[in-house]
């Protein structure tokens, strides 16, 4: 029974000393992200619809999610989050995810996934600090290809859309029963302090200059014009 603890023990340790805790600087992990973006918006034909990137009020970056059954079951990240503001993008949100199990559906162990928030009530939820992706907050594969009619039921009615990329294949995916999280060691790492998800997302903290890095990549996809 001890050896079982003490292996228990270790795999936690190390989870949080490695994939848990991603001690990357905030200028790499934020170059990741602004790459991970890139591509996924990039990929021909196969990529994010402009019409809805244009359309949606959040961005949400999480590269290289991994799966964590062996502590808590289905999947672990961290990423970003960003909203419009003042025709503009906010400040990053640092955040993570955990919960679900998106890996699984498309075969792999490690996928970057990206989440647009369509609608205000996705906004208002990304406000708060945590949140749960299902029931009142109801979240879709989204579609891919270059563009998409607005007026589909999928980007009607869902607040949240979710894509994912693993070795170089793109797909919408489910991801209710995911849980999304502040992340405050991160916020630390960009503010120089904590702050919350409704004072950055709302633009009432000024951006750090390294945000740029993220914001910059989201205003090159501007939506195609036929």
């Amino acid at each position: 029974m001890l050896k079982t603890l003490t292996i228990i023990a270790a795999g936690a340790a190390l989870l949080s000393n490695g994939l848990w805790a991603q001690e990357d600087r905030p200028d790499h992990r934020l170059q990741t992200a602004a790459e991970v973006f890139h591509d996924m918006m990039s990929a021909p034909d196969r990529g994010i619809p402009r019409d809805l990137l244009e359309k949606a009020q959040c961005v949400v970056i999480v590269p290289g999610l991994k799966k964590a059954a062996f502590i808590v079951g289905g999947d672990y990240g961290k990423g970003y989050a960003v909203c419009r503001h003042d025709g503009g993008w906010t400040g990053p949100a640092s955040i993570t995810v955990g919960g679900g199990s998106f890996g699984a559906q498309i075969g792999v162990e490690s996928t970057d996934l990206i989440l647009l928030v369509m609608h205000r009530r996705g906004l208002d939820a990304l406000l708060h600090d945590k949140f749960e992706i299902g029931g009142n907050i109801s979240a879709a594969a989204g579609p891919v290809g270059r563009q998409v009619a607005a007026e589909t039921n999928i980007t009607m009615k869902a607040e949240i859309l979710a894509w994912a990329r693993a070795h170089g294949v793109y797909a919408g995916v489910s991801v209710n029963g995911m849980v999304v999280k502040k992340d405050g060691g991160e916020d630390v790492k960009l503010y120089g302090h904590e702050e919350s998800n409704r004072a950055i997302l709302s633009g009432r903290v000024p951006a750090p200059a390294v945000a740029s890095i993220l914001t910059n990549e989201l205003d090159h996809f501007p939506k195609e014009r036929s």
